[in-house]
């Protein structure tokens, strides 16, 4: 895949996190894309060591891992802000 897809990928599964977890992020587009980004190589890296599943391809697992990776990073962000303020 090229590079804009992976952005657009990432665009999707960070929006998809921030919106099944809301509350105040800030960080707008490119933190967005970053942590969609992040948050699939978190996740499919997670699932495969687990032995849940491997992912070759784009697919519905493959989104929900992501997302749920996202989410993972994103409160992972939440904790670490909350305790330096």
């Amino acid at each position: 895949m090229t590079i804009v897809v992976w952005i657009i990928l990432g665009l999707v599964i960070g929006a998809l996190a921030k919106v099944m977890m809301p509350g105040q992020d800030g960080g707008g587009f490119i933190m967005t894309a970053l942590l969609g980004i992040a948050g699939a190589v978190v996740g499919g890296s997670i699932a495969s060591a687990v032995g849940l599943a491997s992912f070759t391809g784009l697919n519905a697992p493959g989104i929900v891992i992501a997302v749920l990776g996202a989410m993972l990073l994103l409160g992972i962000h939440r904790m670490i802000r909350s305790r330096a303020s």
